[in-house]
């Protein structure tokens, strides 16, 4: 079920001391080969981390030997010398797995404009090196062990696999619970599969699935700095996949994860799930659900187990027409199966709607064309604004 499920990978999970909690926080997968092919998306955020920028440089040829993960710290806004750790963290891994330091990735997670300490760094980095020599770091366990070193306010690790029939298989692990928006939303994701595929197919592959799971994710409008999604390709298994097959259960595995991230959001009490039908556009879809999904007013009346769909039509009514063409009174809005809304117009008494449960969906038909998507949040929370209060104290 994690990242060394598909032959051709290793990981390890171990304790550096960059978390105050004294957990888990430094994370390694190598791909063993015999290919090196990967594709990355990144966030599409303007402030960029210190491991973003490096990354996009080592994808410059998609070809990647290992990824090193920390959390405790985002290494963003740190200026040269956070930089400077970066890199020198790709060369300790380097040097210990004798490989390039231009083929490691480097991903951080954690606290905005604090430097990361190096020596405590290099020192993870040897130990998890250490790990993942060893026979165990092929095993679900070390695989588990990574999940759980990438955690920041995540309550739980988030893991992944498919198996096909064809003879190859994929297997990934993720972290994120808050700043969950477009862009990928706050993530730091390795999927790894031993099927035959070039970087280029991996790339075309990659962003199909993000752009119909990840990007749908917006738990609280807020995107990150350091978002990184990666897919490494062993070839391992000696199959070459149907590119086409490949995708549907890439896909298939970032819904997972990212209903996953949904579940785990901070403060979160319902998991809600708005999906707008008879749209123009499949993108004026998403755009119409993500103005619901942006809307405190809604997210707060879910939270109370409100079923305001008021709030979901004046959320709608905000999209300018040329972004998403409907008529305004011809809005038929679903909750949770109750019709409560029909033409603009009161429908099924709103009391029928029964919130009690963590499971929220919201359907709004637009009646103006023919296309669906469907978009993920979650209410908003007194835990969820407790908990971002108090983040870097």
């Amino acid at each position: 079920m994690s990242v060394t499920l598909p032959a051709g990978f290793a990981a390890a999970g171990v304790t550096a001391g960059l978390k105050k909690s004294g957990g888990l926080d430094l994370a390694l997968v190598q791909n063993l080969g015999p290919l090196q092919n990967a594709a990355t998306v990144f966030t599409s955020n303007r402030c960029q981390a210190n491991p973003v920028i490096w990354s996009t440089q080592v994808m410059s040829d998609g070809r990647v030997s290992a990824i090193v993960l920390n959390s405790g710290g985002a290494n963003c806004y740190t200026g040269s010398i956070g930089f400077q750790i970066t890199h020198a963290t790709a060369e300790a891994v380097a040097t210990r797995l004798n490989i390039s330091a231009g083929d490691v990735l480097v991903c951080s997670t954690g606290l905005i404009g604090e430097q990361l300490d190096l020596d405590l760094v290099t020192a993870g980095v040897f130990e998890a090196t250490l790990a993942i020599k060893a026979d165990a770091a092929t095993t679900p366990a070390a695989g588990l062990l990574a999940a759980q070193a990438i955690m920041t306010t995540d309550t739980r690790p988030k893991q992944a696999s498919h198996e096909s029939p064809a003879g190859w298989s994929i297997g990934a692990m993720a972290k994120g619970a808050g700043m969950l928006a477009p862009g990928l939303a706050t993530m730091l994701v390795v999927i790894t599969t031993d099927a035959v595929l070039e970087s280029a197919e991996l790339d075309t592959a990659l962003h199909a699935a993000t752009r119909v799971t990840f990007d749908r994710l917006d738990s609280d409008g807020c995107m990150s700095t350091n978002d990184t999604v990666s897919l490494l390709c062993s070839g391992a298994s000696g199959v070459a996949a149907d590119l086409t097959e490949f995708t549907a259960a890439l896909v298939e595995i970032c819904r997972d994860l990212t209903l996953q991230l949904q579940g785990d959001a901070e403060g979160a009490a319902h998991d809600v799930a708005i999906t707008v039908t008879n749209a123009v556009s499949e993108d004026e879809a998403v755009t119409v659900a993500r103005a619901v999904s942006r809307s405190n007013l809604f997210k707060s009346a879910i939270f109370g187990n409100d079923p305001n769909w008021g709030r979901v039509l004046a959320a709608a009514g905000t999209v300018p027409v040329k972004d998403a063409a409907f008529d305004p009174y011809g809005i038929d809005v679903a909750i949770n199966g109750v019709q409560v809304c029909t033409a603009g117009e009161p429908d099924q008494p709103r009391d029928l709607v029964d919130l009690s449960g963590r499971g929220v969906t919201v359907l709004i038909d637009l009646h103006a064309g023919s296309e669906t998507a469907t978009l993920w949040t979650n209410d908003l929370t007194h835990d969820y604004v407790e908990e971002n209060s108090a983040y870097s104290s």
